[in-house]
C-alpha cells in the first residue's frame, strides 16, 4: 500500500523496483489523495491497482488495505523504498516475521544531505526498539486479520502511525527487522536537521500530553 499526493517527480522511481515482485504475485496498490500533477498517469502502469480517495494518509492507506487481497499488508510511504536489489529478500523477511508475529517494521536509513541523518536514523531505530512504537516511514507491516482487529489507521491528520502502533503494541509486540528501508531526508534538508528533530519531538510530546492531532497537523504544516 503506497499513499500518494503530488509525487510525480519520484513515483516512477519508487514503483519501478517493485515490478519483479508483481511478477511473483505481490500486489502493489497505490492510493492517490487528489494529486494535481500527473502522479496517477505515471503510477498506473507500474501498479496493480490505483485508487482515488479523499486526501489524508490514514484514509488512503485504509482504503488500499480494504481492497487488498493478500493475507499480509505492507504500508510504504511514496518516498520510502527498499535497499536496491533487496526487494525480494525484504518480502521474504516479512513472511518469515509474520510466522511468529502479528506485525512489525523495518529499520530505517534516512537519505539526504545533512551529516546528522545517519545519527538520526540510529536514534529512530533505537527509540522504536525501546518503545515498541513504529513510524510510517519504517515500513509497517502486519497480517490482514491484525489490521482488521485494531481497526486500521485512525482517521486523523497526523500521528496516525503512532496511534496505530499503540493499538498494535497492546495486541502483541512487534517484529523488528534489521533489514533497512531507505526514506527521504528531504524534510530534514529543507528545515534543517536540528529544527526538524526539535519539531518532531515537540509534536510527539504534545500529542502524548493530549493535544489533538488536528491542531498538531496545523502546526506541522505551518512549520514546513
Amino acid at each position: 500500500m503506497i499513499p500518494m499526493l503530488n509525487e510525480a517527480p519520484g513515483i516512477e522511481a519508487a514503483l519501478a523496483p517493485l515490478q519483479p515482485l508483481r511478477a511473483d504475485s505481490v500486489e502493489v496498490i497505490v492510493v492517490d489523495g487528489g494529486s494535481t500533477d500527473n502522479s496517477v498517469v505515471l503510477a498506473t502502469p507500474l501498479a496493480d491497482r490505483v485508487f482515488a480517495c479523499k486526501p489524508g494518509r490514514a484514509k488512503q492507506m485504509n482504503h488500499g488495505a480494504h481492497h487488498a487481497l493478500a493475507p499480509a499488508l505492507l504500508f510504504l510511504h511514496a518516498d520510502t523504498h527498499f535497499c536496491p536489489g533487496d526487494e525480494e529478500r525484504a518480502v521474504a523477511s516479512i513472511e518469515d516475521a509474520l510466522n511468529t508475529h502479528d506485525w512489525g517494521r523495518f529499520d530505517i536509513r534516512l537519505a539526504g544531505q545533512s551529516r546528522l541523518l545517519p545519527m538520526v536514523s540510529i536514534l529512530m531505530n533505537l527509540r522504536s526498539r525501546c518503545t515498541g512504537i513504529a513510524t510510517g516511514d519504517q515500513g509497517i507491516f502486519m497480517r490482514r486479520e491484525t489490521f482488521l482487529i485494531v481497526g486500521g489507521f485512525p482517521d486523523q491528520p497526523l500521528m496516525e502511525d503512532i496511534e496505530l502502533s499503540k493499538r498494535l503494541k497492546n495486541l502483541a509486540p512487534p517484529a523488528y527487522l534489521s533489514a533497512k528501508v531507505i526514506s527521504s531526508g528531504r524534510r530534514w534538508d529543507k528545515l534543517g536537521a536540528w529544527k526538524t528533530i526539535f519539531l518532531m519531538w515537540r509534536l510527539r510530546y504534545r500529542y502524548w500530553r493530549g493535544v489533538s492531532a488536528s491542531q498538531l497537523a496545523k502546526e506541522y504544516h505551518n512549520a514546513r
